[in-house]
Order: C-alpha cells, then sequence, then structure tokens
C-alpha cells in the first residue's frame, strides 16, 4: 500500500515509486568485516572524535561500495544537528553531480542538548542515508523514494550489521 504522498507523484514517479516498492532486501558481502567497521565507529563516535569517525565511516563506506561494484561515496561529520520548527535533521545524502562523487552528511550531536547521538540511531541514519545510494547506484532507480520496500531494505541493511 502506498504511503499518502503517492497521490501526489505524475506517471513516471509512481513507476519508479513502484519499482522501488518491490525491492524489499540486498544481502551484504563481507558481513563480518563490515560488524568490525561498525564496531570502529562506535569507538569513535563515543569519543566524540570527528575526524577519526569520518575516516572509519568513508572506510566502511568503500567497503560497501567495493563489494557492491558501485560509486563511492564521500562523507561529512559535522557537530550538532540542525533544526527548526520541523524538527532536527539527522542526515542528508547528495547525489553525485559532473565528477564529483555523493556525498551523505551526518551530524553526531543532538540539537537542543548537544549529546552524542545514540549508537542505534546514529548507524541508522548512516543505514538510511547508504539506501538511498543504492537506489541510484545499485538498483538503478532514477529517484529514492521513502517506499514500504526502502524501508525494508534499510531494515535489511541494519540487521545484517548490528547484532540485536
Amino acid at each position: 500500500m502506498p504511503f499518502s504522498y503517492y497521490k501526489n507523484l505524475n506517471t513516471k514517479e509512481k513507476s519508479i515509486y513502484r519499482q522501488s516498492d518491490k525491492i524489499r532486501e540486498i544481502k551484504l558481502k563481507n558481513i563480518m568485516s563490515l560488524r568490525e567497521s561498525i564496531t570502529n565507529i562506535k569507538i569513535f563516535l563515543e569519543k566524540e572524535d570527528k575526524v577519526k569517525l569520518e575516516k572509519k565511516i568513508k572506510f566502511f563506506l568503500d567497503q560497501i561500495t567495493d563489494s557492491l561494484e558501485i560509486q563511492k561515496i564521500n562523507i561529512k561529520i559535522l557537530s550538532s544537528r540542525p533544526s527548526n520548527n520541523w524538527g532536527e535533521l539527522h542526515g542528508l545524502y547528495e547525489q553525485a553531480e559532473g565528477r564529483k562523487k555523493a556525498k551523505i552528511t551526518l551530524w553526531m550531536k543532538t540539537a537542543k542538548r548537544k549529546q552524542v547521538i545514540a549508537f542505534k540511531t546514529f548507524i541508522r541514519t548512516l543505514v538510511h542515508e547508504i539506501s538511498h545510494h543504492l537506489d541510484y547506484c545499485f538498483f538503478d532507480l532514477p529517484d529514492s523514494f521513502h517506499t514500504e520496500g526502502f524501508f525494508y531494505r534499510e531494515s535489511s541493511i541494519y540487521k545484517q550489521l548490528v547484532k540485536a
């Protein structure tokens, strides 16, 4: 069942939405190595070491993109989340433009209290932004909509990376 915004999409967008909705999972390769990288990310998030955190996430992203043979992604870690009357921005995915690589921006602290983001929330946000990249570069979708399929894929990645 499509989300409510589906009715506002044009015919082409509805087709992309339905395509995306059909894809329910993705199997990652080298899962043990990826889990080790996740552990390193946790260490530097908790230490609030932005420079090393960014390096560890870049390594993690390279592992994923190399194993799936898709375009690499840049990462930018910033301090406190931006906020407004709409809430806090957790992460941002920007598509590649021209010769530039796609980029994920993440914030490591909450907007109000300036506390380090909970590890699982941080990883979920990272996985969410990676999922947008996979829509474009692995599944060759012309757009990346928040469909039920998108959230299933996001959840399948998270479950492979983080043991409950």
